[in-house]
């Protein structure tokens, strides 16, 4: 482990909005995440794969008086968006490092608001389907966890990825499906805030085109 990674760790043993394996809360948020942690009664918004948080960070100032929560598995990248966090001094923002399979043990059901999915491994090759993050498994956690009508977001680079969300997404019967594969060309350009992740703007500046959808659960 790389002196800059160990420190990173560090931060996130210290830092009180990274919610991880060996804090209390760790074991306790499920159902209690307004009323312990963010102490509101405001909606619940995840961003899955979070990396860095960029989303987590940039939606947590458009909208304050929402609660958001950055989900990765990955310690060193969390470190970042929960300095940034902390640097821009906003009380509406939480990491939870976990892997995403094992939402359902941090979050009841009805808990969260909206899901954004943000540039996932497109996981390409056929016997990766499975760890797609719209796979029909995945896609039945974030139905647990969803108010009914809460909204699912995607944004990728990846062309196949997205053609095969769109379908699985229907086939779940996720509803109100609304989707371009040139984002910034499109009237939905307007949620998004000018909110770019670093590998977003890499991919728009080599001339990649960005797809988006959002749906909601029934």
């Amino acid at each position: 482990m790389t002196r800059r990674k160990q420190h990173r760790f560090l931060q996130n043993q210290e830092s009180a909005n990274v919610i991880e394996l060996g804090k209390p809360f760790y074991k306790t948020c499920k159902g209690r995440w307004r009323d312990e942690y963010f102490q509101n009664t405001n909606p619940i918004v995840l961003e899955l794969a979070c990396g860095k948080g960029e989303y987590t960070v940039g939606l947590s100032q458009a909208f304050p008086a929402k609660n958001f929560i950055g989900i990765d598995i990955k310690g060193d990248r969390i470190a970042r968006g929960s300095q940034a966090a902390m640097n821009l001094g906003l009380p509406n923002v939480a990491f939870l490092r976990t892997d995403i399979r094992y939402l359902l043990e941090f979050f009841e059901e009805g808990e969260v608001n909206e899901i954004w999915i943000t540039f996932p491994d497109p996981q390409p090759r056929p016997k990766q389907e499975k760890h797609r993050l719209t796979y029909p498994s995945f896609l039945s956690l974030y139905k647990q966890i969803l108010v009914p009508q809460g909204t699912l977001h995607l944004k990728t680079d990846n062309p196949e990825l997205f053609a095969y969300s769109v379908q699985v997404l229907q086939e779940e019967g996720f509803t109100d499906l609304q989707y371009t594969t040139d984002l910034y060309n499109s009237p939905l350009n307007a949620i998004h805030f000018g909110i770019k992740t670093k590998y977003e703007q890499l991919f728009f500046d080599k001339g990649f085109t960005i797809n988006y959808l959002q749906c909601k659960r029934v």
